[in-house]
């Protein structure tokens, strides 16, 4: 397309209609009060100032905002591709000419946004590189079971704060490879996980045992192995079940897979939220969906603290049916895996392995008898009694 500078500028991007959301962010809204400034130099550059400032998110980048927001925009023609139905050709149309709008925002520089100002001093610098958006775009689109939209393809886990489901942008990486023992329990895992990517039926998963053993960073891991096939992590706190039905329906039509991520899952018998969850589990119309599991630890096989005082008390004339529907949660289940606390010969080798990872120079036995010390002060062996052991030698 044609240079557009200033008001030619302006006008071409406040005649978005697909792509209209992007204009709601602060980098656009100040983008547009600058080219639409009629005032004085001193006022420009202060618009000018408020751009660039608005671009700190992005490392300064403006390439890097504007993807971020093309890419993570949730419309009328991504949600038709995303349903596999051929959009209208004038909304096609619309959205090709947006994207070379785009494409042409990636290679101003910051001389020619300001060539109008008449000002010898200093402005403000951001960097920008060249973006094929329309290029890059339509790939998203062949592929997007693989990177999703919106808000789902901006992260690979998320977590729910104020009904909304938020990306977190600096997650800790979970590296496969770092992982020692527990094969046979990770594999049923990540076995289960590949049956939801394929769209094979896929079993809800609890995975219990003592704590330290690797069950949360299990369930991490498989997130990572599985990010390219298009699978993302929403976690739950237990006190937010009551609002799973409504997460199932945020992810029900998205083309991406979904693991539902509640970690040390336990409840009193009193609980609310036990009915959603149970809800859940069983295949209620309201909390199933196709393309979402539910993946659960606990440091209990048996998720329900119950009293012996409960199982004395005379009230519940069908006390026998209430406790096995207590008792009876984690059977409900498709898939539990147990995480048994390592024994001698298997945290011993955690420790040597994670030594010669982690590049310790240490000699065998002395560091054997610190790895037992460190678990007799610990109270157990586990992997991360082991890598705690480890961090505390490095330093």
């Amino acid at each position: 397309m044609k240079e557009l500078r200033g008001m030619e500028l302006a006008c071409a991007l406040s005649s978005l209609a697909v792509f209209r959301n992007v204009l709601n962010s602060a980098p656009m809204q100040a983008l547009l009060r600058f080219l639409t400034c009629n005032g004085e130099v001193r006022e420009k550059i202060s618009l000018f100032g408020d751009f660039v400032f608005s671009l700190a998110e992005d490392q300064n980048d403006f390439s890097a905002f504007l993807q971020r927001a093309v890419f993570e925009d949730e419309n009328v023609y991504v949600k038709a591709a995303a349903r596999h139905e051929t959009a209208p050709p004038s909304l096609a149309e619309n959205a090709r000419h947006e994207l070379q709008v785009f494409t042409h925002l990636s290679t101003l520089t910051p001389a020619q946004l300001c060539a109008a100002i008449r000002y010898d001093g200093f402005l403000p610098q951001f960097e920008n590189h060249f973006v094929d958006f329309e290029k890059e775009y339509q790939l998203r689109l062949q592929q997007i079971d693989r990177y999703g939209y919106g808000v789902f393809s901006s992260a690979a886990m998320f977590y729910v704060a104020d009904g909304k489901i938020l990306p977190v942008r600096r997650a800790a990486q979970q590296e496969i490879e770092n992982f020692v023992g527990y094969e046979e329990e990770r594999r049923k895992v990540f076995d289960n996980t590949k049956a939801l990517c394929e769209g094979r039926p896929a079993a809800n998963v609890l995975l219990f045992g003592d704590a330290g053993t690797g069950k949360s960073s299990t369930v991490k891991a498989c997130v990572k192995r599985f990010f390219d096939q298009g699978v993302r992590l929403i976690e739950l706190r237990k006190d937010q079940l009551l609002s799973l039905s409504s997460v199932m329906e945020k992810v029900a039509d998205n083309p991406l897979k979904f693991i539902i991520f509640i970690d040390d899952l336990s409840f009193n018998k009193n609980d609310d939220s036990f009915s959603m969850l149970k809800a859940a589990l069983e295949g209620s119309v309201a909390t199933k969906v196709p393309n979402a599991v539910i993946y659960a630890t606990s440091n209990r096989r048996h998720i329900v603290k119950e009293s012996f005082s409960d199982r004395e008390s005379g009230d519940d004339i069908h006390r026998a049916d209430t406790t096995q529907e207590l008792m009876s949660l984690s059977d409900r289940f498709g898939l539990t895996v147990y995480f048994a606390k390592p024994d001698k010969q298997l945290y011993l080798q955690i420790v040597h392995c994670l030594a010669r990872k982690n590049g310790l120079e240490i000699d065998p036995e002395f560091l054997e008898q610190k790895a037992e010390e460190f678990a007799l002060r610990k109270g157990s062996r586990s992997p991360r009694a082991a890598e705690q052991l480890i961090q505390s030698l490095m330093k």
